[in-house]
């Protein structure tokens, strides 16, 4: 242990924790041990369940960063996160009590990334590649973000329906 604490990144919808990278390689080199887990996206409960499997991990204080819906998997750890020593969210959902995402999603227009999204049998909601490439990756170099569409992950329909429990932002330090 260097008396820094470690970093846990969480990915948003369509992506997976490579996502990160740059980040990553910046952070070790600044000296923190860093972690950016694959979430599956099939439940906010099974996301959740895959950041207490990390965190229960981590020797010491930890840090719990999310962007996008990763901020919906970092605040509902709720008032139970041991280790954990604040949270930051980068451009990322931190929903309040009895807030669903979908009706925090429904306040505005549709973003653009999302115009074309479709639930398959199974119900997950997938990008379609144009809005992916031009919109949800739209500043990634484009052979890289149709290598990323080829593999995104899709999210669970449920996740825009989930109601926050007492979010950990309230609990927690965050930024």
């Amino acid at each position: 242990m260097n008396g820094r604490p470690n970093i846990v990144l969480v990915h948003g919808a369509w992506a997976d924790g490579s996502c990160w990278t740059g980040v990553i390689e910046q952070l070790q080199e600044a000296g923190y041990n860093v972690r950016a887990p694959q979430f599956p996206l099939t439940s906010l409960a099974d996301d959740v369940a895959r950041l207490r499997q990390v965190l229960a991990f981590q020797d010491g204080p930890t840090v719990v960063v999310g962007h996008s819906y990763g901020g919906q998997i970092i605040t509902a750890l709720g008032t139970d996160a041991p280790n954990v020593v604040g949270l930051v969210y980068v451009a990322a959902f931190g929903l309040d009590e009895g807030e669903p995402l979908g009706a925090l999603l429904s306040q505005g227009p549709v973003t653009p990334a999302l115009v074309h999204k479709f639930t398959d049998q199974r119900g997950f909601v997938w990008l379609s590649e144009e809005d992916y490439i031009g919109h949800f990756a739209g500043d990634v170099d484009r052979r890289q973000a149709r290598a990323m569409w080829a593999v995104q992950q899709a999210l669970a329909r449920s996740a825009f329906i989930d109601v926050m429990a007492v979010p950990a932002w309230k609990s927690l330090p965050s930024w």
